[in-house]
């Protein structure tokens, strides 16, 4: 069913927009947030609206130093008011004819029409909306019978349907008007239900990241994942991928601690990272027999001195981390750590036994992610330098930036051609920088590096961006010039095997300019094991 729009649904939705502000007013960030994304919005200029635009312009983000990887305030703010506009539809506004949203992955409001809702919030002027059956002779149109509806200015108009024939008897109009009714309100409840939806690790619909915000959190007794958020103890929260996160449970001992500070480099999703469960501590979580792959997310403070953070980490009772320094691991302080185990089995009880030791200072773990595994092999690992995830043709999962330090990810997506997935290679990450991939310390992989040349248009291209790659001190590109093998806008990948991680179980990968700024668009591991 599509529903067009008319001079009046543009006004019943600029009226709903008002008075959802206004009743925002004691959240006035969300308040300023909505105001932002609606004028743009009435204004025809949504295509304006993006991460970057939010940050600056509505929190005030510096335009110069602002860093999308590493500072989420659109992302967290827009999540936000997407979870706000979903409680405020289901209790006090159960009754508006308009119902506004802010789908996931995505910062441009969508206003949905409620066919059955009263109208009483609306101007006397408005009258109602117009579909593509007849609904001109409802009360309070201001268009006569089987009357095209009036344009909206800068707005196609819709073929008209031949469903809407003035030779129609009136008995038969009924009918169809009754169905539209019946045809709609289905429509709607599946966009709610499409909007909502949720894929394991984070689900994307149409290549954006889709963020279930009314499914519980999995609790990993029936197969699913668990992702636990360790020292907090509020409502579920969602990563920029739209997976979900629980409050802390499943733990013994250890004191529950808020992280003091506020910045932290190296990952997407800084929520991960503000708590700690801190002292000795042991988990007990339940699980279904089957391998699973652990993930285990830490951060040294800035107070932490090198060489005094060593604890130990067992699993069902045996050794997984022995002598751990994590300011080391990270390779600094306030920096996003994470290990990667597969082959990860519940005990006997039927639950994962996790303990944290000390050996010469206080343990402590932010966060604890469980995902059902493959025997023998790590799950890939699938990035895309942009703040949103990606599903590729073949309905991979690709997660938003992350790992990385140094550069600048560009916000205007380019059309790239000579590939089956142009939106991996849409955009990139620029500059002098560097990822640090987390994978299991046991495995050889391979790394599929993708690449485009978005700046450089035109001949002379060939020589103007020209860089180096390294992995773990290995050359993977020396002089490497995708103009000169690829052109402008064109996918290019190249592909790296049998490279062996770092004590430290990461894949350092760094991106050294000669000219110009280095760049990648989308990264891959793969593990080699059989």
């Amino acid at each position: 069913m599509v529903v067009k729009s008319t001079l009046h649904s543009i006004e019943s939705e600029r009226a709903e927009w008002e008075t959802v502000i206004a009743d925002f007013s004691r959240t006035p960030r969300l308040a300023k947030l909505l105001r932002h994304l609606g004028e743009l919005y009435f204004a025809n200029r949504a295509d304006e609206i993006n991460e970057f635009q939010i940050a600056t312009t509505v929190f005030g983000r510096s335009e110069v130093v602002f860093d999308s990887s590493s500072d989420s305030i659109a992302r967290v703010e827009a999540h936000r008011l997407r979870k706000k506009l979903k409680e405020y539809y289901e209790t006090q506004a159960q009754d508006h004819s308009v119902v506004i949203s802010l789908p996931p992955g995505g910062y441009v409001p969508s206003f949905f029409h409620r066919p059955e809702a009263s109208t009483a919030r609306q101007p006397a002027s408005v009258g109602a909306q117009t579909t593509d059956l007849d609904s001109s002779e409802s009360e309070g149109s201001s268009n006569p019978p089987d009357s095209p509806a009036p344009p909206v200015a800068g707005q196609k108009d819709l073929p008209e349907s031949p469903k809407m024939s003035s030779r129609w008897r009136p008995g038969r109009k009924v009918l169809w008007a009754f169905g539209a009714v019946v045809l709609l309100s289905c429509a709607t409840i599946f966009l709610l239900r499409k909007h909502t939806a949720r894929q394991d690790q984070g689900g994307v619909q149409n290549g954006a990241a889709a963020a279930s915000e009314s499914a519980p959190p999995p609790t990993g007794q029936d197969g699913a994942p668990i992702r636990l958020l360790c020292g907090y103890d509020g409502a579920p929260r969602i990563d920029s991928s739209g997976a979900y996160w629980a409050a802390d449970s499943y733990f013994a001992g250890g004191i529950a601690r808020a992280r003091p500070d506020p910045y932290i480099t190296r990952t997407s999703d800084p929520m991960l990272f503000d708590h700690w469960r801190l002292d000795e501590m042991k988990y007990d979580i339940p699980l279904k027999p089957g391998p699973y792959e652990l993930h285990l997310y830490f951060v040294a403070p800035t107070n932490d001195e090198a060489g005094r953070s060593y604890i130990e980490v067992l699993i069902n009772g045996k050794t997984l981390l022995t002598g751990f320094n994590i300011r080391d691991d990270a390779q600094g302080a306030d920096v996003a750590d994470e290990r990667i185990f597969k082959d990860i089995y519940p005990a006997e009880d039927g639950k994962l036994h996790l303990a944290f030791t000390s050996e010469k200072s206080t343990p402590s773990i932010n966060a604890i992610e469980i995902i059902p595994g493959i025997p023998h092999k790590q799950l890939p690992i699938r990035l895309v330098a942009q703040s949103s995830a990606v599903r590729d043709h073949l309905g991979n999962l690709w997660h938003s930036d992350a790992y990385a330090l140094g550069g600048s990810i560009t916000d205007q997506p380019e059309i790239v051609t000579g590939t089956p997935d142009p939106k991996l290679y849409a955009q990139e990450r620029f500059g002098h920088f560097s990822y640090a991939i987390p994978v299991d310390p046991r495995g050889r992989y391979t790394l599929i590096l993708h690449f485009a040349e978005l700046y450089w248009a035109a001949d002379p291209g060939v020589g103007r961006r020209v860089f180096n790659v390294y992995c773990n001190g290995k050359t993977l590109l020396e002089n490497f010039d995708i103009f000169k093998e690829a052109g402008s806008l064109h996918g290019l990948a190249k592909t790296f095997s049998h490279l062996k991680p770092t004590k430290e179980g990461k894949l350092d990968i760094t991106f050294e300019p000669i000219e110009n700024n280095a760049t990648v668009s989308a990264i891959e591991v793969i593990d080699e094991s059989e």
